[in-house]
């Protein structure tokens, strides 16, 4: 258990503060987070600022990656254990240390909860019609210090006199003039891509990155009710035979074959469907 307390300073030079207090209970992070919210609602109008939504959600995006630097970090630190070698197989290792070994590949990961991937120098989020890449730069950043070209298979964003952040091939084509970019609070890039085919999930922003899996691909249903009738029936079809996949279950196409034999069975019971197979 932790308590905070901010005291309010009594420089007449500076913005009265006033004292917040809660104590934090591990096992209920939220219920800390929602009267630190509270706290704001009452004493300030700036949980009604537009804003306020994405610059909570850069501080946590910004938080997240501060983490994951860390605990990489700590990873790559820690030593590895020694390895035993036996006298009976250092033959067989001598006679093959000429060729280098080869890294084993991680299979797709689990995609964030924007159904898109957090790495370390950006995250990115998508929807079946666009993908939001955000990029943590110093605060003060200026518009002018950004350097972003947005080509259809193309993507490269850096700050001027500086190594790119990112500069790659993109996983699909885009529609380079239904994209764009802007910077937010002098500290957070966020750029705005428009994918020319808008029924497929990307599994990664640029090629050679992590990629997700994208049968774990969660759409928000408030997403689904925008769409017109025809793309959402696609979608949920989508969503149904990725699930059902994963259970080891028939598609909806082989559902629909299975129903039309066991139709046809019906209308003709003087014939034998032993052996029948549905292709």
């Amino acid at each position: 258990m932790a308590i905070i307390s901010e005291v309010e300073e009594e420089s007449s030079s500076r913005p009265s503060m006033l004292p917040f207090r809660a104590t934090f209970d591990s096992s209920d992070p939220l219920g800390f987070l929602q009267k630190v919210f509270d706290f704001l609602g009452e004493q300030s109008d700036y949980l009604k600022k537009p804003s306020a939504e994405e610059e909570i959600a850069a501080v946590v995006r910004a938080a997240k990656e501060k983490l994951n630097k860390a605990e990489r970090e700590s990873v790559e630190k820690k030593p590895a254990d020694p390895v035993e070698v036996k006298d009976s197989v250092k033959p067989t290792m001598a006679a093959s240390s000429s060729k280098p070994l080869e890294d084993k590949k991680d299979g797709p990961i689990v995609p964030n909860k924007g159904n898109g991937t957090d790495l370390e120098n950006y995250s990115w989020v998508q929807t079946l019609q666009e993908v939001t890449v955000n990029i943590p730069v110093p605060t003060g950043t200026k518009a002018r210090s950004v350097v972003c070209e947005i080509k259809k298979n193309r993507l490269k964003l850096g700050l001027k006199g500086q190594d790119p952040i990112i500069d790659g091939e993109l996983y699909r084509p885009v529609k380079p003039d239904d994209c764009y970019w802007n910077i937010e609070d002098q500290k957070m890039i966020s750029i705005l891509l428009t994918k020319q085919d808008q029924m497929e999930w990307w599994k990664c922003c640029v090629k050679g990155e992590p990629e997700i899996d994208t049968q774990k691909v969660e759409p928000e249903n408030s997403k689904l009710a925008d769409l017109d009738p025809e793309t959402r029936s696609t979608v949920e079809k989508m969503m149904f035979d990725q699930r059902q996949k994963q259970m080891g279950l028939p598609t909806s196409d082989e559902l629909q074959k299975q129903d039309i034999l066991k139709k046809f069975m019906s209308q003709h019971p003087e014939m034998d469907f032993t052996n029948a197979k549905i292709n």
